[in-house]
C-alpha cells in the first residue's frame, strides 16, 4: 500500500497542509486544545447537560468478548495502509486545534480558509471543542480502554507519542467527537455542503483508526458522542447567534473563488479501500 511515485507527486498539493500540521500533530496523541487544553471559552453547555451527554454513552464491550476480539481484528486490517496516502492523510488529520481545523474541510466547503479570517468560526471551534473534550473524556474516566498502541507497543501510529499519550484512554475517542462536531457547525453554516462535510468529520475519526490511536468502535462511539453534543449545541440561542457571523465568514472565504492546493491529493487518499 506504499504510495507510488506517481500517487507521491499527487500529495505534493497537501504539502501545505502537512506542513502546518505536522510539527504539531508528532507531539502527542491528538493536537487539539480542548476543556483540558486551556481555551480561553467554556463550551456552549451547562455542566449537568454535559453529564447527560456523556451517561448516553454505552459502555464498551468487555474484556475476552467476542465484540472486543472482533474490533481488536478489525484494528489490525487497519495496518495495511500504514504508510499509505492515507497514512498520510490521516497524520494531518491530528491536528483538530480550532484555529487550524477548518483546513481539514476546505475541499469539502469549496474553498482555501487561510485566505481570509474567521475569527468567530475560531471562537465557535473552541466551544464546540470544549464541550465534545467534556463529553468523552467523562466516558473514558468512567469506562478506560488501552489503545491499539498500547496493547501493541510495536505497532506504529503516525505520530510520535509520549509515554502519557500512549497510555491515556482510548474510548470513546475525542478526535472522532471534535471531528464530528466541527462538522455539525459547518453543515449549519454552509447547508449546500452539508454531506460533504460530514463526511470530512468521519473521515477524520477513521484517521484515528488508521493511525491505530482508536479502535474502530472508538472512533464509532466518538463520532455518535460528537453528533449528539453538537445537536445540543445547535438548540442553544449563543450558538444561533456565533453561528450568523460565522456564516458571512465562510461566505467571504468562498468568494475569493480560491480552493486548497491538496485536494487532488486528499481525493486521492480517500480513494483508497479501508478494511
Amino acid at each position: 500500500m506504499k504510495p507510488s511515485a506517481d500517487r507521491r507527486m499527487a500529495f505534493a498539493g497537501l504539502a501545505a497542509l502537512l506542513a502546518s500540521t505536522s510539527a504539531c500533530a508528532t507531539q502527542g496523541s491528538v493536537t487539539r486544545a480542548g476543556a483540558n487544553g486551556g481555551t480561553d471559552l467554556s463550551g456552549y453547555l451547562t455542566p449537568a447537560e454535559l453529564s447527560r451527554l456523556s451517561a448516553s454513552v454505552p459502555a464498551p464491550a468487555p474484556d475476552g468478548s467476542p465484540e472486543q476480539a472482533a474490533d481488536r481484528a478489525l484494528s489490525d486490517r487497519y495496518r495495511a495502509l500504514e504508510g499509505s496516502d492515507r497514512w498520510l492523510l490521516a497524520t494531518a488529520h491530528a491536528e483538530l486545534s480550532p484555529g487550524l481545523a477548518l483546513q481539514h474541510f476546505d475541499c469539502a466547503l469549496g474553498m482555501r480558509s487561510a485566505e481570509a479570517p474567521t475569527p468567530r468560526l475560531v471562537a465557535i471551534f473552541k466551544r464546540v471543542m470544549a464541550d465534545a473534550d467534556t463529553v468523552t473524556e467523562q466516558v473514558k474516566a468512567r469506562d478506560p480502554r488501552p489503545r491499539p498502541v498500547a496493547v501493541d507497543p510495536s505497532r506504529p501510529a503516525c505520530q510520535r507519542l509520549s509515554a502519557a499519550s500512549r497510555a491515556s484512554s482510548s474510548y470513546p475517542s475525542g478526535s472522532a467527537a471534535v471531528g464530528a462536531a466541527y462538522a455539525g457547525v459547518l453543515a449549519a453554516a454552509q447547508p449546500d455542503r452539508a454531506e460533504a462535510v460530514r463526511e470530512i468529520g468521519h473521515q477524520i475519526a477513521l484517521s484515528r483508526v488508521v493511525c491505530a490511536m482508536h479502535y474502530p468502535a472508538d472512533a464509532a462511539a466518538g463520532e455518535a458522542a460528537g453528533r449528539a453534543t453538537f445537536d445540543a449545541i445547535a438548540a442553544t440561542p449563543a450558538f444561533q447567534a456565533d453561528l450568523l457571523v460565522a456564516r458571512s465568514e465562510i461566505a467571504a472565504v468562498r468568494a475569493t473563488g480560491l480552493t486548497h492546493p491538496g485536494c487532488a491529493a486528499e481525493r486521492a487518499a480517500l480513494a483508497l479501500p479501508t478494511p
